[in-house]
């Protein structure tokens, strides 16, 4: 993070869209500032090329004043920009090339308890920041010509980012109570920033949980995929467990945070388990679906929880357990229920295979019905499955790497010897010309790559009869025989 002065700030905005917009608002007698993600992201040094603008009127007597600026901004721009009204929400956008910017006039919500969806008016700019989720994106920098590059920070999100702090403007009861969905949009600035959530804000957060409720599975799984899709996402999940939230979103995973003992026999927590199969998942794969599994790989524990006075505590089929699951928790979410479910679905089915076979003598036979059964994605099993290897024992730990070594070499020598037996035709080029007298020649070739692609194309098994059929036909077409 840096921090810069004032001037500073206008060299960084010394660029030809920010020059316009500023022109476009003088012009109108308004007053424009950029707002929210692009400044915080301009101290966090972070690239950034979605621009918010909030435009206020300081006499209150301009209509959607937000769109105002928008538009004379595309007749700026010229003919390449392209101009989105949305009237309703007195909203717009311009897009010029990879830039796009929005624009919304400054405006004061209040909220209904039943609905997320606040009653709007017409506001200052004070009004503006104040109906920010958090300090760090309530900081604003004016792009009018006088004041171009003039950081107003009222509730001192600099200092926040600088203390890596998430907290909200106002009063967080009323900031989550209001709008529910702030509450995982605060999990999720803490996971991807490494922030921390002050005290305050985090005891709302255990408060108004319930109020979670309210808001659309589709706005929880967006939500939950970018917590998923960070460089760390088991901080999110932890702080989704500690507020109460995660039991009302996922109560499949939450409910693994426990840690069951008899006759001295514990076993292990599953939920932080979990999680640091999540985080090693990460580390090698930013495969959303991936993470998924990862994610619910283990749920199936739960109700397979067994304890036996040998053994001790078994969770026999927990993974078929925890696959039958995995529908349920998509269509609940809303999550996709094609390609990627079905994904999702075989990973956890299919989590166990790799480790029984390492813990075992790699027989071909076995390594063949695990491709078999994985198809496209045996690599990504195998990565969940490396990512499993979680034990404290480090010799332990080391061994099943080298099993999982010995496995995925055993699937790309498979892999090879199996093209071959396939894919190559039983019938080679070597018999083709002692068949038809041939010397090696382009007629060869030809029938060569004929059966080939036979067998590509199943048109026929690899087998020696069909094929040998195939042949003697093509060869009487080339007058060979």
């Amino acid at each position: 993070m840096r921090e810069y002065t004032d001037e500073e700030l206008a060299e960084i905005l010394d660029k030809d869209i920010f020059h316009k917009i500023s022109a476009a608002a003088d012009e109108l007698g308004l007053e424009c500032y950029v707002v929210g993600g692009y400044v915080r992201d301009i101290f966090l040094e972070k690239p950034s090329e979605d621009i918010d603008c909030v435009v206020v009127d300081p006499t209150l007597q301009t209509k959607s004043p937000g769109i105002a600026v928008a538009q004379l901004l595309k007749k700026k721009l010229g003919r390449h920009a392209h101009l989105s009204v949305f009237k309703n929400f007195g909203t717009a956008q311009v897009k010029l090339g990879k830039e796009e910017v929005e624009f919304v006039g400054a405006r004061k919500e209040s909220y209904q308890r039943n609905s997320r969806n606040p009653i709007v008016e017409d506001g200052t700019l004070e009004d503006d920041q104040n109906r920010r989720d958090f300090t760090i994106n309530a900081m604003a920098i004016c792009l009018n010509k006088e004041r171009f590059g003039e950081l107003v920070d009222p509730f001192n999100g600099l200092d926040d980012m600088w203390d890596g702090i998430i907290r909200t403007p106002l009063d967080p009861d009323i900031t989550f109570s209001d709008d529910p969905l702030r509450m995982l949009r605060c999990i999720r600035f803490a996971t991807r920033l490494k922030f921390y959530i002050d005290d305050e804000t985090f005891s709302a957060l255990e408060r108004n949980a319930e109020r979670i409720k309210i808001i659309s599975a589709e706005r929880i799984n967006e939500e939950l995929n970018k917590i998923l899709m960070t460089n760390t996402p088991s901080r999110g999940f932890v702080d989704l467990q500690r507020c109460g939230l995660l039991r009302l979103i996922l109560p499949e995973v939450s409910n693994l945070d426990i840690v069951e003992e008899r006759a001295g026999k514990a076993h292990k927590n599953n939920f932080y388990h979990t999680l640091e199969v999540l985080d090693n998942t990460a580390k090698v794969s930013d495969n959303l679906w991936l993470r998924w599994a990862a994610l619910l790989h283990d749920i199936g524990k739960t109700k397979s929880k067994r304890w036996d006075n040998q053994q001790g505590w078994t969770f026999h089929s927990h993974d078929h357990i925890g696959a039958k699951m995995v529908p349920g928790i998509f269509k609940r979410l809303k999550l996709p229920q094609d390609g990627q479910m079905k994904y999702v679905q075989l990973m956890v089915d299919m989590h166990m295979r790799p480790i029984i076979i390492a813990d075992t003598q790699v027989t071909d036979s076995a390594v063949r019905r695990l491709v078999n059964d994985a198809g496209d994605y045996t690599d990504d099993l195998m990565l969940l499955c490396e990512a499993d290897i979680t034990s404290k024992n480090q010799a332990r730990k080391q061994q099943f790497k080298n099993n999982y070594t010995l496995v995925r070499e055993k699937i790309a020598d498979l892999a090879q010897r199996d093209y071959k037996r396939l894919l190559q035709p039983c019938i080679d080029g070597n018999e083709i010309m002692q068949m038809f007298n041939l010397q090696p020649s382009r007629e060869v070739g030809i029938l060569k790559q004929y059966l080939k692609e036979a067998v590509l194309d199943n048109v026929v098994e690899n087998e020696r009869e069909p094929l040998m059929e195939l042949l003697m036909k093509k060869a009487k077409e080339m007058n060979l025989i």
